[in-house]
């Protein structure tokens, strides 16, 4: 019992800090796909942008970096 706990906690802790897995695409039709919903969320990303007022605290912070 001693030792379990110990062990128990090391393991619980281990698989609290892992990032959820997320394979990378296999086929052509995949890679495509990715690359279209990073276009899109690129362009809903300038299109938020746009309409925010440039001196608000949320432009500033979801805004840095995005090219208008």
């Amino acid at each position: 019992m001693r030792l379990s706990l110990p062990l128990f906690a090391v393991l619980l802790g281990m698989t609290a800090c892992s990032a959820p897995y997320e394979a990378d695409p296999v086929s052509v039709y995949q890679w495509e796909e990715r690359q279209n919903e990073i276009m899109r969320q690129g362009a809903e990303k300038q299109r938020l942008c746009q309409t925010l007022d440039k001196d608000s605290a949320r432009y500033k912070r979801e805004c840095a970096g995005v090219r208008s």
